[in-house]
């Protein structure tokens, strides 16, 4: 008997009950009534307090195309992990424990960077773990897809296809801040396959001046109407200089709601264009997984169940080069995957006279 946990944890996405059914349906149809699965509720939350519920084959029937996740999610700080809760509960040795009471052979935990970490401290604590990686952002370091991000590419792009009508009727420039964090991946993708006119993203610091530059070049050129794409995480090279200090000092008195609100002033400012700004927001993680989604995570779910079977523990399972691979958890656990400035995608997108505004 094979008894197997299960947990999504951090910010939900698209594809979550997709990547869930490819463990479970694997599992199943190979082990059948010699295997149980339980689905721990709410993120690293319910294992900490052992809250979760006995998952049967028809729980992993029908939720393909379901957006969220069937268990809950929460997010639980990794740097908190070592912390005691309110009422002075050790949170790690309280996963620990309600694993080995459940005598669980393996958990499955899907998550982004910060999950992964704590995935990867609790392998190290000596629990048997398998991590898939989850996030719009597609930041994971070892794997060349997450899941969940062609879903947001997809919704992030119909935002900008939409704001193109409004924004040439209008002959206005349009800012669409997009998802990402850290990283510009979801913002590059997304600003490309939507014909926007600048794209700026984190790893390439922005001069204000060159972005109003490629404004007024559109605007000599007749062009009517500029779309900038704004990853949420997009710094101004001057920003980019300050020491870590004093860049979080300079958050704490901000007075914009973000970024875009920023750059929309300063524009203005400089150059007289009526600016406006929309942000999707939340919009980008929901719905259901676009079908690329659903191909990858049945996938990644299914070699995890693979890999559970023939009890190889540690792992994240990832896709390199379209084939799904094994990598190990310790190897990754951490590090963060960003643009390269100097890669392919960012030349050829400036060929075709996309700004970064640097």
């Amino acid at each position: 008997m094979k008894r197997v946990g299960i947990l999504t944890s951090g910010g939900d996405c698209q594809a979550l009950n997709a990547t869930m059914r490819g463990v479970g349906k694997g599992l199943y149809n190979e082990l059948g009534s010699d295997v149980e699965i339980y689905g721990f509720e709410e993120g690293y939350k319910g294992l900490i307090y052992n809250e979760y519920r006995l998952l049967t084959a028809r729980d992993f029937s029908g939720i393909l195309t379901r957006g969220g996740t069937i268990l809950g999610s929460s997010r639980q700080s990794f740097k908190n992990m070592r912390i005691p809760d309110e009422n002075g509960l050790d949170k790690v040795a309280a996963m620990k424990q309600n694993y080995r009471r459940l005598d669980l052979d393996c958990l499955v935990i899907l998550g982004g960077n910060g999950t992964q970490k704590t995935a990867n401290l609790l392998s190290e604590e000596g629990l048997n773990i398998i991590h898939l990686p989850k996030t719009i952002d597609n930041d994971i370091w070892g794997t060349d897809m997450t899941f969940g991000f062609q879903s947001a590419v997809d919704i992030a792009t119909n935002c900008i296809d939409c704001i193109h009508t409004t924004a040439a009727s209008h002959g206005r420039v349009f800012i669409v801040e997009v998802m990402g964090h850290k990283v510009g991946w979801l913002t590059l993708h997304a600003g490309i396959a939507g014909g926007a006119d600048i794209v700026l993203i984190p790893e390439i610091p922005y001069d204000i001046d060159k972005v109003c530059e490629a404004i007024q070049r559109r605007n000599k050129a007749k062009k009517g109407f500029t779309i900038l794409a704004v990853a949420e995480g997009a710094i101004s090279k001057e920003d980019a200089a300050l020491s870590k200090k004093e860049y979080k000092n300079k958050l704490a008195n901000y007075q914009y709601p973000s970024v875009s609100y920023e750059l929309a002033e300063q524009i203005m400012q400089r150059t007289g264009a009526d600016v406006r700004v929309t942000v999707p927001g939340h919009t980008q993680r929901g719905g259901s997984p676009v079908p690329y989604d659903r191909v990858l995570s049945t996938r990644l779910g299914a070699r995890a169940a693979q890999l559970i079977i023939q009890e190889e523990y540690g792992y994240m399972v990832g896709i390199i080069n379209g084939e799904t691979c094994k990598v190990p958890l310790g190897e990754v656990a951490g590090k963060l995957k960003m643009v390269d400035p100097n890669s392919g995608i960012i030349e050829e997108a400036k060929m075709i006279g996309i700004s970064f505004g640097d």
